[in-house]
């Protein structure tokens, strides 16, 4: 037995939630999608039980952003166990370490159960990590052993916590089986880049400085916003943000498209549309997911070792080193932090990128041979997989770097001009709000024409 098969075979037995029957309506599916957008919710807002009151996090804290967390409440690990799991089973298959065909469903029912498991495992044992390392108590010396906390709600809170992380894959998979839209992974992250605007806009708290550029506005009226220390919001920000998103929603209309015929059907004549942004947001996602991990590995780190190991300060370091400055200021304050993080994060989108293509089978060799299977042809081009393989390779392999490129400048240039929610996170909203928008039209249009759904052989 292989380890997926193994993987696979311990989520059978771990409860899940069932298909339904018969197919709810749209309305009910996004009343259900609704539903466990409020949960989210509330689960970021409830504490722990058994630790002392947290201290709010950074809106812009890029683990808040990609793993849609929230410090010292059940949505502490957020969904980077699940995002974590899921990467490193694509990476595995895609470099053949593991030989699976996802497009064989019974394959793919195993990887998406080899998933949720692993993404237990990374749940407990993150979890495990924050109380052994006594991440939410005070501690002399060794946090181990000189912990305030009990042994008692530590485990309470490890149990807290996968409890939680088991609760975010339920709804998941409840919103993928068809009860509502989309996946709750896609719907958390774009809840956490709403919530970080929000409060760029209009976060105050009662006797301290006022966070949100709105509130700093009133209180001061003749002070400047254009740029603020500290990484605050400022007005640079705010048109930077609009900016981008226009960008955006631009460039994701942007397609190249390839003339393709059908010998059966003569001179029916029709086009291949590619996307201009063809790896869209996922090489930018990866490397937010990277980043993110190693934050998270140097406080797991320092809670183990101890805030004065030596080993810490040069991790901490490194990682200081490329993760996004926080509005202008901050960056012209480090030029050579801003630096590292430019540089670092274009070359990891581009490589991401390219990777991405060749795991999702985006590559030309993959795209040839689905031309050929669909009777498609390339007119002047015989129906050789080989010498579509080379055409197609002049359009995907540029468009690949060329989107990987820009998404990585668009994410960069954001984050130094202090964009709301981070680069990352408006490629991450945008991208999510046009995938809804999609699935919603598409979803209507089966419901508004019952005969579509039949042809495509949808359940009724």
């Amino acid at each position: 037995m292989g380890v997926i098969d193994f993987l696979a075979s311990v989520a059978d037995r771990i409860p899940t939630v069932a298909k339904p029957a018969p197919r709810p309506s749209l309305y009910r599916r996004l009343a259900w999608t609704g539903i466990v957008l409020i949960l989210y919710l509330v689960m970021s807002n409830v504490p722990l039980y058994g630790i002392p009151a947290q201290r709010a996090g950074s809106a812009l804290d890029i683990q808040r952003i990609i793993f849609a967390s929230s410090a010292g409440t059940l949505m502490e690990l957020g969904i980077g166990p699940i995002v974590t799991a899921g990467l490193i089973l694509e990476v595995l298959i895609g470099a053949k370490l593991i030989d699976m065909d996802l497009s064989d469903p019974e394959a793919r029912r195993k990887f998406t159960a080899a998933s949720k498991t692993l993404a237990l495992l990374f749940g407990v044992f993150e979890a495990s990590m924050y109380a052994l390392g006594c991440r939410y108590w005070s501690f002399t010396g060794n946090p181990l052993t000189g912990c305030s906390a009990g042994w008692g709600e530590r485990l309470l809170v490890v149990a807290q916590l996968s409890f939680a992380v088991y609760l975010v894959i339920l709804m998941d998979e409840m919103l993928q089986k068809g009860w509502g839209i989309g996946s709750a992974i896609s719907l958390f992250i774009l809840a956490g880049v709403a919530r970080g605007v929000v409060w760029s806009l209009l976060g105050y708290v009662p006797g301290q400085v006022a966070y949100g550029l709105i509130p700093a506005l009133i209180r001061n009226p003749s002070v400047t916003l254009l740029a603020r220390p500290n990484g605050f919001p400022d007005l640079t920000g705010f048109l930077a943000t609009l900016a981008f998103i226009a960008l955006l929603v631009y460039l994701q209309a942007m397609r190249v498209e390839i003339p393709v015929t059908s010998p059966r059907l003569r001179g029916i004549r029709s086009k291949v549309p590619l996307q201009f942004l063809y790896v869209t947001n996922i090489p930018i996602l990866l490397v937010g997911i990277l980043v993110a991990d190693l934050q998270l590995f140097a406080g797991l780190l320092g809670n183990i070792l101890g805030r004065d190991s030596g080993l810490l300060r040069y991790y901490s370091e490194f990682v200081y080193y490329i993760t996004p400055p926080r509005g202008v200021i901050q960056s012209l304050q480090n030029p050579l932090r801003t630096l590292t993080f430019a540089v670092s994060w274009l070359v990891l989108s581009v490589l991401f990128g390219f990777l991405w293509v060749e795991i999702a089978g985006l590559n030309p060799r993959d795209q040839a041979e689905n031309l050929v299977k669909s009777g498609l042809e390339i007119p002047g081009i015989r129906r050789n997989p080989r010498l579509l393989e080379g055409v197609l390779a002049k359009y995907i392999y540029p468009l690949t770097l060329l989107s990987s490129l820009i998404v990585g400048l668009i994410a960069v240039t954001a984050d130094v001009l202090g964009a709301y929610g981070s680069g990352t996170g408006i490629l991450l909203a945008v991208g999510i709000i046009n995938q809804y928008y999609t699935m919603i039209s598409y979803e209507r249009s089966l419901e508004t024409y019952p005969v579509l759904r039949r042809l495509l052989g949808k359940e009724v």
